[in-house]
């Protein structure tokens, strides 16, 4: 447990960085006397890398084993924003982005991996609950205390108090996972003798592409992981403002959307033990996510405030609850493989992220704002998603 405790901590510190310098746009622009336009592509940069690596990084882990990775991911986030808070001139900062995304791509699926291997299926699925959690907590941390820290102390002293914690956390997972593996190996043993562990034969990586894209069970969790990541992520990106409330009142929003999300994943994950069934509660997630855009649709995309709160925090619970995608994966496909698919349907709900809210922008803009068109599409992606869980 000393393992998860020291991932929950450094996971809270990276997820906050993926959205952290969404915060200091106004000062980067007056300090390094840059355009709006470098400002997205160096956002875009980190989330590309991110993207980009998801299924490499799958494939070498479940070849070569995910603890170094893991190390080296949490260390190279760390060393990266560490470059950012003392950045002297714009291509530093790219290039500490770059380490940034590189190094967070390497994280969520090793992780899922290592509890994969050291936990049984009904503890990883809690484990990974309390893992999505701090993942959410990683995002609201980066709304309030972040932005009041930088508030206080200027942008860069955060930032560098937050690499030096990453690189700490580096430290104690080397001491963790290679130091003292002496659970892992117990593990392992068991598993060589129950045949579930990796062949010492190693595949060539198109026949392992091959297999995957080729699997049907490998592109639902793909497509039900977007499905479920894109509403939340959508809405708050493109509607929340056409929706006509003021900024105060989409904060308030988004905060209790962000608060589903926190709750969302331990709270399925305790369900998904007490019934001892991860299909069931992953199926009812999609449909109350189909129902929320359901009774947008039926209020013509104006429900009373009141019902509007319970339905961002229904939306954001959805969100929170669809880390029960990896556990899906776990308990679909052999553990040599469980690395790949978990990169795989990541890329799937990181993608929906980042092009729903310009697809859904682009159709709001082309009806004049109209959410309700906004819903319809949003509607039927959920009917869609809804089938493929009866996929998996």
């Amino acid at each position: 447990m000393g393992c998860f405790q020291c991932c929950i901590a450094f996971l809270f510190f990276i997820v906050s960085q993926r959205t952290a310098p969404g915060l200091i746009t106004e000062q980067l622009m007056k300090e390094f006397d840059v355009n709006a336009v470098f400002i997205g592509f160096l956002t875009s940069i980190q989330f590309f890398a991110y993207a980009g690596l998801q299924i490499p990084i799958g494939i070498f882990s479940d070849r070569y084993g995910p603890n170094y990775f893991l190390i080296f991911g949490t260390l190279l986030t760390g060393v990266g924003t560490l470059l950012y808070s003392i950045a002297p001139n714009e291509w530093l900062l790219i290039c500490a982005r770059l380490l940034v995304g590189v190094g967070d791509a390497a994280i969520w699926v090793n992780l899922v991996l290592i509890l994969s291997q050291w936990f049984k299926v009904n503890e990883f699925v809690q484990l990974l609950a309390f893992a999505g959690m701090s993942g959410s907590l990683g995002f609201l941390m980066a709304s309030v205390p972040f932005s009041a820290s930088i508030d206080l102390l200027g942008w860069r002293i955060p930032f560098l108090i937050t690499g030096c914690l990453l690189c700490i956390c580096g430290i104690l997972l080397y001491i963790v996972l290679v130091k003292k593996p002496r659970q892992m190996e117990s593990y392992l043993q068991k598993e060589i003798k129950s045949g579930d562990c990796p062949s010492s034969n190693k595949e060539k990586t198109v026949v392992i592409l091959r297999r995957l894209f080729s699997n049907r069970q490998a592109w639902a969790t793909f497509l039900c992981h977007f499905g479920v990541v894109e509403t939340y992520v959508g809405f708050i990106g493109s509607w929340a403002v056409p929706y006509g409330m003021t900024r105060s009142g989409v904060s308030q929003l988004i905060m209790v959307g962000l608060i589903g999300a926190i709750i969302g994943a331990p709270l399925t994950g305790w369900i998904t033990g007490r019934i001892h069934s991860i299909k069931r509660p992953y199926v009812i997630v999609h449909i109350f996510t189909v129902c929320s855009w359901l009774i947008f649709f039926l209020f013509n995309g104006e429900p009373p405030f009141v019902l509007l709160v319970i339905l961002f925090f229904i939306i954001g619970y959805c969100s929170g609850a669809s880390a029960l995608t990896f556990a899906v994966v776990r308990q679909s496909f052999p553990i040599k493989e469980v690395g790949v698919v978990s990169g795989f349907a990541n890329t799937g709900g990181f993608l929906s992220a980042v092009l729903l809210p310009i697809i859904f922008g682009n159709v709001l803009d082309h009806y004049h704002g109209s959410i309700e068109m906004g819903i319809i599409m949003d509607l039927s992606f959920q009917l869609f998603f809804l089938y493929l869980n009866f996929l998996v």
